[in-house]
């Protein structure tokens, strides 16, 4: 919450990315409405990208992640805590937007639903992966880049699965569980194993 700028630059480029998309394919309606929950999904995942540099690296410059690591309480809960915080900060206000940002890709109303619930459940795997590869990453340079290469490939099945609800609405009423639950799943399975994995990235680091 005190880094404001890390949410307004997320935000701003989230909005960004969503309006050029009609300038860029024009007048074009009916192509709007069949991209927009792509979209919208990419945007949100590019979006919450961008503050993941900052997760572990203000602790790393001011020395508090190593004081971290040698604290009575497990790091893997310091990293559970920090990605729910990123969560909460920058994951959350985007899933929030996005309804006003269909306004502008022409997104059909019956769409809203079934959309905001995948990014809500799907969106926590966006925080948790993320942060292993901000651990992973920790003090290199460029390390905004190096994370995005790392990360995008992971958050393949979120976007396939998230993208997948709104089509499975659109096809058959109640068909959108499947792919809800496979989103549950994929965030459930990252909040467990991510706290883990990025734990040990950052005991590597300082090794």
């Amino acid at each position: 919450m005190r880094d404001g700028a890390a949410l307004g630059t997320a935000l701003g480029f989230d909005l960004i990315v969503v309006s050029l998309l009609p300038l860029g394919l024009g007048p074009d309606t009916a192509l709007l409405t069949r991209i927009a929950p792509g979209a919208l999904w990419i945007a949100l995942l590019l979006s919450a990208l961008l503050s993941m540099s900052r997760l572990f690296e203000a602790d790393h410059e001011d020395g508090s992640l190593a004081v971290l690591r040698t604290a009575p309480v497990p790091l893997e809960l310091v990293v559970a805590v920090k990605i729910v915080a990123h969560w909460l900060m920058a994951a959350l206000p985007l899933v929030i937007a996005t309804p006003l940002l269909g306004l502008l890709l022409n997104l059909e109303p019956s769409s809203y639903v079934p959309l905001l619930s995948g990014m809500l459940l799907g969106s926590p795997a966006i925080s948790a992966i993320g942060a292993i590869g901000a651990a992973l990453a920790l003090a290199a340079r460029k390390g905004g880049i190096l994370i995005a290469l790392l990360v995008l490939p992971l958050y393949v099945p979120t976007l396939i699965f998230g993208v997948s609800v709104v089509d499975a609405q659109q096809l058959t009423a109640g068909g959108q569980t499947a792919p809800l639950l496979i989103l549950t799943a994929i965030s459930l399975v990252s909040l467990v194993l991510a706290p883990l994995a990025t734990a040990a990235a950052l005991r590597a680091h300082s090794a």
